[in-house]
This record gives structure tokens, sequence and C-alpha cells, in this order.
């Protein structure tokens, strides 16, 4: 029996007494604007789902204005997009949990089609990747510049997904409940992604529509300041999380640097016997000797992540999946 029959908009099938507790979570900063319709729509879409408003330090009065929709406001004084991702999956109990953006841009309609592939194929997390005709709603250096991380982190960490930066979510709560949520900003978004690829969960995607913010609303996204951030934070992770790969890197750039300056040092000790550019060798030598050490530290950092890892994936066996009864 389908575990969202009774979600869906129009339809008079009984809930189910083991339907999945969905909660809809929204990071707002200054959203006054958009987030009562917002409120709305989901209403309409999900009914029984719980909405959440978690309300960074607003200076309008999205928060009032939340309330005064039904939904559920709570404050994160902790600035940043990722301090807010961090307070919700701490905070709420669900099973499956729908993180959208407060700004009104993306498509409510499609967050029931999400909700059942995440619950019918098992699933841990479900991007909505954006897809739009509207230049106002996706500006060419945020798509050039999503392209690109997004091409920069799967050539890292392999498989990935088209829109790495997307703001529409669904998780599970072995996911939600096993994140730990290290970033403060907008590249909170890009370590979501690496969580799921480096414990290896199961993932899709669902290409859903993205429209322009109304008149008035102003996107708190600063193409090149936060671009730069995302870029620093994949760079951090491919650090963090594939060590010998990183350090490998340095090693081959210290031991190419150290050989290619001792070809001529090399050759002349060679025709005359004599090393009349003692520094040069004793610089060879030294950028050789700290590629070894940089590459023994990524051989011992690589086990001591891969032990990580293994505690990251028990934590997340220890939270009970969602069954919703099909009876497989």
């Amino acid at each position: 029996m389908n575990s969202l029959a009774s979600l869906q908009p129009g339809t008079e099938t009984e809930i189910l007494r083991n339907a999945p507790h969905i909660a809809v979570v929204i990071p707002c900063y200054n959203e006054a604007l958009t987030i009562a319709q917002l409120i709305k729509d989901f209403n309409q879409c999900l009914p029984e789902a719980q909405i959440y408003v978690f309300d960074n330090n607003s200076t309008d009065n999205t928060a009032e204005i939340a309330r005064g929709a039904g939904a559920n406001v709570r404050r994160v004084s902790m600035q940043g997009k990722g301090s807010v991702v961090r307070r919700m999956f701490a905070d709420i109990e669900a099973d499956a949990y729908i993180m959208v953006d407060g700004d009104g841009t993306y498509d409510t309609t499609v967050a029931p089609q999400l909700v059942q592939k995440l619950l019918d194929e098992d699933l841990d997390m479900v991007v909505g990747s954006r897809i739009s005709t509207e230049q106002a709603a996706y500006r060419f250096g945020h798509r050039f510049g999503n392209s690109m991380l997004t091409g920069f982190l799967s050539l890292i960490f392999g498989r990935t997904f088209t829109d790495i930066l997307s703001g529409y979510r669904v998780f599970s709560r072995r996911y939600v409940k096993s994140f730990a949520a290290h970033s403060s900003g907008f590249e909170i978004e890009t370590e979501l992604t690496v969580h799921a690829l480096e414990l290896r969960m199961p993932v899709a995607e669902v290409d859903t529509a993205y429209g322009a913010r109304p008149d008035g609303s102003v996107s708190k996204l600063n193409t090149y300041r936060d671009g730069m951030r995302i870029l620093l934070t994949i760079l951090r992770l491919f650090k963090s999380e594939k060590p010998l790969g990183f350090y490998s890197i340095a090693f081959a750039v210290c031991a190419l640097a150290s050989v290619q300056m001792a070809i001529p040092v090399f050759a002349t000790f060679l025709e005359t016997g004599l090393v009349p550019r003692l520094p040069t060798a004793l610089l060879c030598t030294a950028l050789m000797l700290f590629g070894v050490i940089l590459l023994a530290c990524g051989i011992i950092l690589d086990a001591i992540t891969k032990s990580r890892i293994e505690q990251k994936r028990f934590r997340y066996l220890a939270v009970a999946a969602f069954r919703s009864g099909r009876g497989d």
C-alpha cells in the first residue's frame, strides 16, 4: 500500500497508522515577502507534515509572519545557513525531512514525489535538481559556478550530483542523525553532498522547477565570496576525507620540483666531479625529504580517516530506518 497516498492532495485514502512523520524545515533570513505563501503551499501539498521555520536573526518580521501562517518558529542566534542546518537536524525528530530555502523559488508541488521516492526506494537523500529557463531565477554566474564546483567535486569524490548547491532536499532520519554539520555558511550544501558520498548512502535526484524571487526579495548568496568559500570547503573536505590523495599530490609536487632542480646539479657533478651549486643541492634534498614526510602523513591520516568513517557508519546504522509497511 502506498505510504504517502494519504498525503496526496485531493485523495480520500485513510491515513496509515504507520504513516511517516514528515517535517518541513525552512531556514530563513529576511524572507517576509515569501514565507507565508511558502507555508501555505506546503500545507496544501503535505497537510500531514509539521512545518518548522528557523529564523536566523531576521531584521524584518519573518518570524511573526511565519508564526501567523501556522508554522512552528524557532530562532537560531548563530549566523549562517550551516549553523541553522546544524540546529534543525539536532532539534527536530521525524522520519523524513524536507529542507527548502524560504525564498519561494522552489516548486512545492513536487514535495510529495520527493518524499515518496525517498520512502519507496529506501533512500537517504533526494536532491531537487534545479531546472529553469528564467535568466533572473538562475543567473549565468551562479549556473556556471555550480557546474564548475560540481565537476570539481565529482573529480575528487567520484560519482556525484548535477546540482550540489540545491537548497531543496529530502533526508531520511538516518542521514540527519549521522550528519555532524561543520560548515557555518552556504558551503553546508557541499558538506551535505560529501557526507552522502562518503558513507555511500543510497541517493537520487529529481528535476524540479526553479523560479525567480518576487520583486523586493534579495538573494543572500554572494557569487564570488560564497563561491570561493565553497571551493575552499571542497579542498578542506578533500584533505580531511581523502588525505592519502591530497598528500600524495603534495609529495608529487615536491618530488618533481626537487628532481627538476637536481638535474643540472647532477649533470655538473658528472662532468667535473664538483658540486658548485651547494645551496641548490641542499634545497633539492630538503624538498624531497619534505615530500616524503607529507606522503607519510597521508598514509597515517588515511588509516585514521578510514577508522573515523567506520565510526560514522556505525552511527548511521544505529538509527532505525523507517519501514512503510509495504511488506517487503
